[in-house]
């Protein structure tokens, strides 16, 4: 986990390697970045920080909260800490990259980010 740099093949490696469904590959103050790839069901549901997707191979659905959301390889998606998320009707192939970052219950939006995306 020293590097700086991680391809997705590299990671793809790392979580075979773990023999689990993630693998933390990166970490540095706040930040923990895991690669995730879920097996038919995604049983995910809600985390204590805010945190990242950005989805390196597949397509599929996110559901946030009941509003769904198509995604494909290069998407990124934001879910608020203590959202109820999971993916769902996923390709085979999809894979994606997890960014969990801040403080435990998210960060505020301030009125400058507000609506950005």
């Amino acid at each position: 986990m020293d590097k700086k740099e991680l391809s997705v093949q590299h990671a793809s490696e790392l979580l075979k390697e773990s023999g689990k469904l993630f693998a933390e590959v990166f970490k540095h103050g706040t930040l923990v970045v895991e690669f995730y790839k879920p097996e038919i069901l995604d049983l995910q549901g809600s985390h204590d920080k805010d945190e990242i997707y950005v989805i390196a191979s597949g397509t599929g659905i996110l559901d946030k909260a009941g509003e769904k959301y198509n995604f494909k390889t290069g998407d990124f998606l934001f879910v608020p800490a203590n959202t109820a998320h999971w993916f769902e009707d996923f390709s085979e192939d999809f894979s994606t990259w997890v960014f969990f970052y801040g403080p435990v219950g998210g960060e505020k939006e301030s009125e400058d980010n507000a609506g950005v995306l």
